[in-house]
């Protein structure tokens, strides 16, 4: 079985590397120096990472629907975005343009994690304590 990128770099986001980022246990980029994707030390920091930047983008940018959140995620010019929105917002039972109430609610936050690490890592999904570990620390 290949590995995906996200879980080789413990990134099951695939988030970009920024220096303007210092995620807890970023540790790198992948390839060295001129690699675009963040590296962490344990998945579960990679998960953390993933929900602080959902938190983000509802709080500061105000996107507050599934189909806002993906599309700044995962742009068209890269993914097949309109796919994409349409399988989170199934994998977590809302409307792509359903108000999202409240980011911070443990079951609203694990859904749009949940269905965004599938995504990304083609089905792919850890176990359930070391996603719950991640998830608790976005939270924290």
């Amino acid at each position: 079985m290949t590995t995906t990128r996200g879980v080789r770099n413990r990134n099951p986001g695939n988030i970009d590397w920024s220096k303007a980022n210092d995620w807890v246990g970023q540790t790198g980029k992948e390839g060295g120096p001129g690699g675009r994707f963040a590296v962490f030390d344990t998945p579960e920091n990679g998960i953390r990472a993933l929900g602080k930047l959902l938190q983000t983008y509802y709080k500061k940018h105000k996107l507050q629907t599934v189909q806002a959140i993906i599309k700044r995620w995962a742009p068209e010019v890269e993914n097949d975005t309109g796919a994409y929105i349409n399988a989170v917002a199934a994998r977590c039972g809302l409307k792509p343009t359903e108000q999202i109430r409240n980011i911070k609610d443990v079951r609203v936050l694990a859904g749009l994690m949940h269905a965004i690490i599938k995504h990304e890592n083609a089905n792919f999904e850890y176990p359930e304590a070391v996603f719950a570990e991640g998830l608790r620390r976005a939270l924290a």
